[in-house]
């Protein structure tokens, strides 16, 4: 069983990328969505941490991966994966978008900038 304060269903992602990311021109390695407001936030890998530091600034507690074919929600108040309940749609970022991405901000040798 999950502690389900943190999560809101209804709330839709904030879009298909990382919202700081994008407004900075910056890249991400994977996507997490805030389970409580929708925020769209970059992996802990990823450069920005931004996914992380929205549950810092916010303190909303729970995170689901982005990615297509990834159900999989974290709770930062017991460091723990779970299954959860199913979310406002689009569930993961389009198909068609690259990973990492967005692709035209990719620099190259990208690996060696992954936490």
């Amino acid at each position: 069983m999950y502690d389900s304060s943190g999560i809101n269903v209804s709330v839709p992602p904030s879009g298909p990328g990382c919202v700081e990311c994008s407004a900075d021109g910056g890249w991400w390695f994977h996507l997490r969505r805030c389970a409580e407001c929708g925020h769209i936030g970059c992996c802990d890998n990823s450069p920005g941490q931004h996914a992380t530091g929205h549950e810092q600034s916010t303190g909303h507690p729970v995170i689901r991966s982005y990615e297509p074919g990834e159900a999989w929600f974290w709770d930062y108040r017991t460091s723990s994966v779970f299954a959860g309940p199913e979310l406002a749609p689009p569930l993961s970022h389009p198909l068609s978008q690259s990973v990492p991405g967005p692709a035209e901000k990719v620099p190259p040798g990208w690996q060696s900038e992954l936490h």
